[in-house]
């Protein structure tokens, strides 16, 4: 029997280094297949997003929010999910406030398909959002247009310096409320790839993400290009913190977290209906 044809899996993260660091074995080829070509293309969480409505990528990078709305086109993969266990997105002022003072607050957030959104309307589903573009949440705040702003990727790690005051850490509220980790990023394959495809999609992620845990150096060095000017030393504190054991493999926890989240979002009225956690390995 001659062997199956290679198959092009077209492939999309976002340009941020903890997803540079995943994918650097698939993206620099040390991670390959005889069944499985990697056609990688970069694009920002929210454009992967949208773009997932379409089912436009064969595996892309998603916010976990973004899940709900796209599970009848695809399945969640157990390898390459951002986690922030005990830690996670910030909502920040440039005042000291208390967490309940977010109520009736005009809010500046990333977009409303990211976790950080979700994950803050179940904590207080009554705030103004403001969408902007991630890079411009701390400016839009400096300038008035709204009151406070919710931070993701490398501004949870440099607010600080622009004198801003963190109010609610999302992924230490989550992680003393529930007991569980928060996530927020992950990769998703299309439901109608083959079988033996999907799981061939799987291995490579996982041993993508293994090698650069394993080759920490050449691997860092490689994500520092997309770490937006980010000093290396935070950049790879922020590597770090988002690509750990539960991005290897979700294991059982990290398929409980995400249906909590599913759960309490379609309960807070953000997610129109009830959806499974449905992971493939």
């Amino acid at each position: 029997m001659p062997d199956p044809a290679i198959i092009d899996i077209n492939s999309a993260a976002s340009p941020d280094s903890d997803d540079a660091f995943m994918f650097y074995g698939i993206a620099t080829r040390k991670i390959r297949s005889p069944r499985v070509n990697f056609r990688h293309v970069l694009a920002d969480i929210e454009t992967l997003n949208r773009k997932s409505m379409e089912g436009f990528y064969d595996l892309t990078a998603i916010s976990y929010h973004a899940y709900p709305y796209i599970a009848d086109k695809y399945i969640l993969m157990a390898s390459g999910s951002s986690i922030g266990d005990g830690y996670g997105p910030l909502v920040v002022s440039t005042k000291p406030l208390e967490p309940e003072e977010i109520k009736g607050k005009k809010i500046a957030i990333p977009g409303t398909l990211t976790s950080a959104y979700l994950a803050l309307k179940i904590f207080e589903q009554d705030f103004e959002p403001v969408v902007v573009p991630f890079d411009q949440i701390l400016q839009t705040v400096t300038a008035g247009a709204a009151d406070l702003g919710l931070i993701i990727h490398e501004a949870q790690l440099t607010y600080n310096k622009s004198g801003f005051h963190r109010v609610l850490d999302m992924g230490k509220w989550w992680k003393e409320t529930y007991d569980l980790p928060l996530p927020l990023g992950c990769n998703v394959l299309r439901r109608a790839l083959p079988d033996d495809v999907k799981a061939e999609c799987c291995r490579m992620m996982r041993e993508s993400i293994q090698y650069s845990l394993d080759n920490h150096a050449e691997a860092l060095e490689y994500s520092l290009q997309f770490a937006r000017d980010m000093e290396p030393r935070l950049a790879e504190k922020f590597i770090g913190m988002y690509v750990n054991h539960y991005t290897v493999d979700a294991g059982d926890v990290i398929p409980k977290a995400a249906q909590k989240l599913f759960d309490l979002g379609h309960e807070a009225g953000v997610i129109p209906h009830r959806v499974t956690a449905d992971f493939v390995r």
